[in-house]
C-alpha cells in the first residue's frame, strides 16, 4: 500500500505554492525549514494512525494542509506551537469528521485560528522584520489600524512583517492565475471574496470608518487565504451560485472583523463563516414562478 493516495488537484496546489515557499525562505531563512519540520511530520503522523486504523493510506491533501499552516504561521512563535496547530487541524477538523471528503472546515484554517486564540501572544505580537532578526511589534495591517500610514511599494513587492507566506502579492496573484487556468481553485471563490471584501471597505471609508482600501487589500492574508483557503474543494458549496454568496460571506466577515473586534486580522474567521454556511448555501433552491 502506497504511503500517499495521489490527488493530482491537491498536487497543483503544491506546485503553485512552490514560489512562495522559496520567497518565505529568502526572507526568514532555516526558520521556514523548522516550521515545515515540526508542522509536516505532526500532520502526516497524526493522519497515518488515524487512516492505517481503515487500511487507508494518508491523503496529498494533508500536504497542502501542511504546506498552508507553515505559510500562514508568524515567524516568531514557538515551534511547539506550530506542532499544536497541525495536529488539531488535521486531527480535529478532519479525522474526527472521517478522513478527506467529509471534514466540514478547512484544517489549515482551523489549526490557525485555534492557536490564534489560544496563545494570542505568541500570534499576534512579536513579529520580525524579514531579512533581519529584528523584532517589530506590527504588521502593516497593525499600522493600519492604528491610523498609520505604510508604504505601497513594500506591499507589492512582499518585504514586510507578517505571517511567513502571506507577503509576496505577486506570487500570490500567479499561484491564482495558475489554479484557475488548471481549473484547480474557483475563480468565483476567489473574486467575490476579494470583491465584496473591497465593497464593503469602499463603503466604510464612505462614512469615514475603516481602512484604506487599497493598502487594507494588500495587507495582512486577505489574499493568501482568498486563493489558497477559501477554494478548498471539500469543505467549499459546489454549487455555482453558491460559491458567490461563499465568498461575499468570507470578504465581508473579514471586513468586519478587521475594524470593529479585538482581532487585527479576520480572514480566518471569515473561511469558518463560510464554511459553516458552505452545505445550507448548497441546499437552497430558487422556485422557479410559474406563469
Amino acid at each position: 500500500m502506497a504511503l500517499f493516495q495521489k490527488q493530482p488537484l491537491m498536487r497543483r496546489v503544491l506546485y503553485s505554492l512552490v514560489p512562495i515557499y522559496v520567497f518565505a525562505f529568502f526572507l526568514y531563512g532555516l526558520r521556514v525549514l523548522w516550521y515545515s519540520l515540526v508542522i509536516f511530520t505532526v500532520g502526516i503522523l497524526t493522519e497515518y494512525v488515524m487512516e492505517k486504523r481503515k487500511g487507508k493510506s494518508v491523503t496529498e491533501a494533508v500536504l497542502v494542509t501542511c504546506s498552508l499552516l507553515t505559510l500562514s504561521m508568524p515567524p516568531s512563535a514557538p515551534l511547539w506551537v506550530a506542532g499544536i496547530a497541525s495536529f488539531f487541524g488535521v486531527f480535529i477538523a478532519k479525522e474526527v469528521y472521517g478522513g478527506f471528503g467529509r471534514n466540514v472546515f478547512n484544517p489549515a484554517i482551523v489549526g490557525r485560528l485555534f492557536v490564534y486564540i489560544t496563545f494570542p501572544v505568541y500570534m499576534t505580537t512579536g513579529w520580525i522584520i524579514p531579512r533581519t532578526d529584528a523584532i517589530t511589534s506590527a504588521t502593516p495591517l497593525d499600522l493600519l489600524r492604528a491610523g498609520e500610514t505604510v508604504k505601497f511599494s513594500e506591499l507589492i513587492v512582499g518585504v514586510r512583517s507578517g505571517s511567513l507566506g502571506e507577503s509576496p502579492i505577486l506570487l500570490i496573484v500567479a499561484a491564482a492565475v495558475y489554479l484557475i487556468v488548471t481549473k484547480t481553485a474557483s475563480w468565483r471563490i476567489i473574486l467575490s471574496t476579494v470583491g465584496s471584501a473591497f465593497g464593503l471597505n469602499l463603503l466604510l471609508n464612505a462614512f469615514g470608518k475603516g481602512m484604506p482600501v487599497l493598502p487594507a487589500m494588500l495587507s495582512g492574508s486577505l489574499l493568501f487565504v482568498a486563493v489558497f483557503m477559501a477554494t478548498d474543494p471539500v469543505s467549499a458549496p459546489k454549487k455555482t451560485i453558491s460559491q458567490w454568496f461563499y465568498g461575499m460571506i468570507i470578504g465581508c466577515v473579514t471586513v468586519i472583523i478587521r475594524n470593529f473586534s479585538l482581532f487585527s486580522e479576520g480572514t480566518s474567521f471569515g473561511v469558518l463563516m463560510g464554511n459553516i454556511f458552505a452545505s445550507l448555501l448548497d441546499e437552497l433552491r430558487i422556485k422557479k414562478v410559474k406563469k
